[in-house]
This record gives C-alpha cells, structure tokens and sequence, in this order.
C-alpha cells in the first residue's frame, strides 16, 4: 500500500506529464499554423522528422497507426503533404513493395528553425540532471509508455458500456 505522501508525490509526476503533453500539442498546433497546415498534418509529419532523427524509417501504415487515422485519410494527408513539398514517398530498391516516408529538406530546415529554441531550453533543463538520474527517467518513461500501450491495446478490443437510453 502505498504511503499518502507518496500517493501525492505520484499524483504531482502524473499532472506533471498531462501538463507535458498538453505543451507537446501545443507546440504542435503552433507548428501547424506556422507552416499553413491542418495539425493533424502538421502531428504527421512531426512523426516522420522523429523517425528520421531516431535513425528509423517511417511507412504509411505505420504512420497511420501512430496518428490514429485510417489507411484513406492518411494516404489523402500523405498526398497533401506531398504536393506541399513537405515528404516523399520512397521505395526501397531491394523489395519495390515497401514505401518510406522521409521529409523534405526544406521542411527539415523549417522544423529545425521553429523547434531549436525549445530544444536549447529543454537541454539546459536536462543539463541539471546527472548521467544516471537521466537512465532512470528514461526507464521511467519506458515503463509508462510500455503501460499506457498495453491498456490502449485492451480498450481498443473492449466492448463499449451498455448505454441507457434517455427519455424526453
């Protein structure tokens, strides 16, 4: 069981994140208008610029699961992206059946502009931390993202309440 004081001190990390992501759309949302976009555009192609940071490769089936947007609608967002200029779809020369999205280096330099100062502040945050309490709160991290994909698995296959009908 855990102590009160511990309860709040879980209920402060936990608002403390829902603040974080709250900040992350934000920041998202300011992307979008600063480059003329939907933000469900502006949320896809910050995805395809994380996976080319992380050294990975993006394709559109991929791309619409973490967006959370069917196969269609991300292949039409993926066309407006691509008219834009702002991505290409590639196709990898060993099996012609794979597609990878990669960003453009133009909307590279765009992002690059608009994120670098909230990079410089987040790095000046992290520069607090030693190298060991930084491994833990990525653990931390891990271990909350592993949770939370695991409980969205389990409730996207739940059967919705049974609902009461309202009078009047």
């Amino acid at each position: 069981m855990n102590h009160p004081a511990t309860r709040a001190q879980q209920e402060q990390v936990t608002e403390g994140l829902r603040a974080y992501g709250a900040n992350f759309r934000e920041f998202s949302r300011q992307f979008a208008a600063w480059l003329g976009l939907h933000s469900t555009d502006a949320e896809a192609l910050i995805e395809i610029l994380a996976a080319e940071e992380r050294g990975a490769t993006l394709s559109p089936a991929r791309l619409s699961e973490r967006i959370s947007l069917s196969q269609p609608a991300t292949t039409a967002l993926l066309n407006r992206l691509e008219q834009a200029g702002h991505v290409q779809r590639t196709r990898d020369s060993s099996d012609r059946r794979v597609v990878t999205l990669r960003s453009s280096a133009h909307v590279q330099n765009l992002a690059d502009e608009f994120f670098r100062p909230l990079g410089e502040r987040v790095a000046a945050v992290m520069a607090h931390y030693s190298p060991e309490q930084l491994r833990q709160f990525d653990t931390f991290l891990t271990e909350l993202t592993e949770a939370m994909n695991a409980q969205l698995a389990e409730s996207a296959t739940a059967a919705p309440p049974q609902r009461i009908p309202r009078k009047g």
